[in-house]
């Protein structure tokens, strides 16, 4: 299976011109966009929250190498 050629392509846009209407299908395409937007910012939410907690687990781990190292030199 190939890419779909032009006629086909064209029956397709068609066909949902005909099921929603020429008037529908800005708006369906603005919702669409929307909710990518939203997914993409909650993507990097998440991502930001990762890196947060990566750097404080590598800073914990600092300060315990030093207390330690702090501890074995008063020893």
């Amino acid at each position: 299976m190939g890419m779909p050629s032009m006629p086909e392509l064209l029956i397709v846009l068609a066909i949902v011109v005909l099921l929603f209407g020429a008037k529908k299908i800005p708006e369906l395409a603005k919702g669409m966009g929307k909710g990518i937007k939203e997914f993409k910012g909650a993507m990097k939410e998440e991502e930001e929250k990762e890196d947060v907690k990566e750097i404080a687990q590598s800073e914990e781990k600092q300060v315990e190498t030093k207390s330690e190292e702090k501890k074995s030199e008063n020893a």
